[in-house]
């Protein structure tokens, strides 16, 4: 039996009701979790910044376990995976390396989401034969304009939201306009089997995490043009935090790759655009 069959030998689909297990490599013990089908290649989720695996939403996460075999993940110092919280993307990417390889994997497809798609780039350039397609989702290259202010913009939007009471994800992710059903998808994070993260894990993890992004955004760009692989590179075209000119920039610079920009849509809802037209 798998990881993630039921004991009755049914595979899970179900994001809630996945078993969350732990896996220790390089002296930090990641938490991830494992749904779908276990044949075939798994499709690794990177996370946004600060984000543990509880904040994906439940809809995109089993849309593609239908099919797929779905891996989630803590990294190192956030959620429940043990560590300091890297302060570069670089550190990110091999934290990321050595996850994926402690599971026993050597090749792997990547759905990446806002901070999830900076680390994923560097985890292609370093390891360009570990991934076999890659998706990136509201995101930007290194050296990107404006990249750097990711940061400021998340910690304002945090401030905002501990005003009124609300998950800082409705106001970074959702304009007003679809704050509404950004909040349906927010509360529809599973509970897991420890417990939905406690903002103060998130918060913790911040300021390090913001710090990589900041040198991730003031680097000299990367040579893109090494990646090779089939990319698909998905943005909204209201998008705040990460605006689409910067996925047009990380269109122009990876060869044959093939760009949405979705009408109407903010940066939460970029995943969702990605799941309909997949």
């Amino acid at each position: 039996m798998s990881s993630f069959d039921t004991p009755n030998g049914s595979v899970v689909t179900s994001y809630a009701k996945a078993a969350t297990r732990t896996i220790t490599a390089g002296g930090v013990t990641y938490a991830y979790r494992e749904l779908g089908p276990k044949a075939g290649i798994p499709v690794v989720f990177f996370v946004h910044l600060a984000a543990t695996l509880d904040n994906w939403d439940p809809r995109i996460i089993e849309a593609i376990a239908k099919n797929r075999h779905v891996i989630t993940f803590d990294q190192r110092g956030v959620g429940a995976s043990t560590g300091q919280v890297p302060d570069s993307i670089e550190a990110m990417a091999d934290d990321a390396y050595t996850f994926i390889r402690a599971l026993g994997f050597d090749t792997i497809d990547v759905l990446s989401f806002s901070m999830g798609g900076m680390i994923a780039q560097d985890l292609l350039l370093k390891h360009p034969h570990l991934v076999r397609k890659l998706v990136l989702t509201g995101t930007g290259p290194r050296g990107g304009q404006d990249i750097d202010k990711v940061a400021s913009t998340t910690y304002w939007d945090v401030l905002r939201a501990s005003l009124t009471c609300a998950d800082p994800k409705e106001f970074l992710f959702f304009n007003q306009r679809h704050r509404q059903a950004g909040r349906e998808g927010v509360h529809q994070a599973p509970a897991g089997a420890h417990g939905r993260p406690r903002q103060a894990d998130q918060h913790q993890s911040l300021p390090d995490a913001a710090e990589g992004n900041r040198k991730f955004g003031r680097s000299a760009p990367s040579d893109l043009s090494k990646l090779t692989h089939p990319t698909l590179i998905a943005n909204g075209d209201k998008d705040r935090m990460v605006p689409s000119i910067l996925s047009e920039d990380l269109h122009r610079r990876i060869k044959g790759s093939v760009l949405i920009i979705y009408p109407d849509s903010d940066h939460g809802r970029t995943q969702v655009g990605v799941l309909l037209s997949r």
